[in-house]
């Protein structure tokens, strides 16, 4: 299979039958629905999603539950795919089903995870995720009150072509939201909140901006700074590596930090300036939390391997994968035309699995997602 973008898909194919059945929902009465002749909607929506990515086949990978729930449909589409997961039953699919395919599919290490359905469906893939996970739903139910849904399936599948290509995405938490449907159908309305799910906007956004939209560096620097001093605990750790990014948020929070050297920040006060690897091994070997912020070194884009040597493969993989943090305006994100982010850490393994999208810190309490990669594209 082709390498690439990561997209796994998961269809609840009875999504929506109780909508023109005026069940008011589907949970529990998709039977009694499709006894009145109704037809599933469900496959032919996300066929108007996946048709905007025919284009782009060649930069997916693709991961699908069994049948119904996604692979007969890619098969049809002429995607190819990899089946993940298992079904109970495949002519009477479940919540189950749901839920251990979604749990199947992260663990494949998708970049992204698109399903299909309203917020039953919504809930049970929020049963099972975690909050790195980045989601997208495509709408297909009779229920929408969910925040995790495109406006609808052709928006859905032109935001995936923006991250398979690599443009500027934002991320945000959105609520998962339900309706008793029992209540519903005697003319209540009682929502529920059951968790958040992280899922990508789309990267139109005028925050720090002046004169002709152009953003202030310093301005967005100042913001980010205060989000670090709002994460700064006796219980946290921070690793900054070297640049003039880092060196500018330690500037705004009143510490005098090294521009060519890796620093360690603790409860806002600098434990160590221009620490080596052992000094930073001796840390981190202790346990404990700890992060390490980064930014793109050197004018190719690289955010390891190039004057941050420091931050070795042993040191990222005891701090953890998702705990090695990317800091980069905009501005910058831009000046790299979509090129990758690119790792060079000297473990080919460990480059490996950092290929993919990172969620990149780029203003107060803001992130973007933007490919990383071990080679040049």
């Amino acid at each position: 299979m082709q390498s690439g973008f990561r997209l796994g898909l998961i269809i609840n194919p009875i999504a929506g039958v109780g909508g023109q059945a005026a069940l008011k929902g589907s949970d529990d009465v998709a039977e009694q629905a499709l006894a009145q002749g109704v037809l599933p909607q469900a496959q032919r929506r996300v066929a108007v999603a996946l048709e905007q990515l025919l284009p782009l086949r060649d930069q997916l990978q693709l991961f699908a539950a069994p049948g119904a729930m996604g692979s007969d449909l890619l098969t049809e589409l002429g995607f190819e795919h990899q089946v993940v997961g298992e079904l109970s039953d495949p002519n009477q699919t479940s919540a189950e089903d749901t839920e251990r395919c979604a749990a199947a599919l992260q663990e494949t290490g998708v970049d992204l995870l698109l399903f299909a359905g309203g917020d039953g469906t919504a809930r049970n893939i929020c049963n099972q995720i975690s909050s790195n996970q980045l989601v997208l739903g495509i709408p297909a139910g009779v229920k929408i009150h969910s925040g995790v849904y495109a406006v609808n399936p052709r928006a859905a599948g032109e935001l995936v072509a923006l991250l398979i290509k690599g443009d500027l995405v934002r991320l945000r938490e959105a609520d998962v939201r339900d309706i008793d449907e029992t209540a519903f159908r005697q003319g209540q309305v009682k929502t529920r909140h059951y968790g958040e799910l992280s899922v990508p906007e789309e990267g139109r956004f005028v925050q720090q901006v002046k004169q002709g939209g152009r953003e202030v560096e310093t301005m967005v620097l100042d913001d980010i700074a205060a989000w670090l001093q709002e994460e700064q605990s006796e219980e946290t750790g921070w690793i900054l590596g070297p640049g003039s990014t880092n060196l500018g948020l330690l500037d705004a929070m009143g510490l005098q930090g090294t521009l060519l050297g890796v620093d360690v920040l603790r409860g806002g006060e600098l434990l160590l300036q221009d620490a080596t690897e052992q000094q930073l091994w001796a840390l981190v070997e202790q346990g404990g939390d700890w992060r390490i912020l980064v930014t793109a070194i050197g004018g190719q884009g690289h955010i390891l391997g190039r004057g941050n040597q420091q931050l070795s493969p042993r040191i990222i993989r005891a701090v953890g994968l998702d705990n090695l943090l990317v800091v980069a305006t905009k501005t910058k994100l831009t000046t790299l035309d979509g090129r990758p982010f690119l790792v060079d850490s000297g473990d080919a393994e460990l480059d490996q699995q950092l290929t993919g999208l990172r969620r990149v810190l780029s203003g107060y309490r803001e992130e973007m997602l933007y490919p990383v990669s071990w080679k040049a594209e």
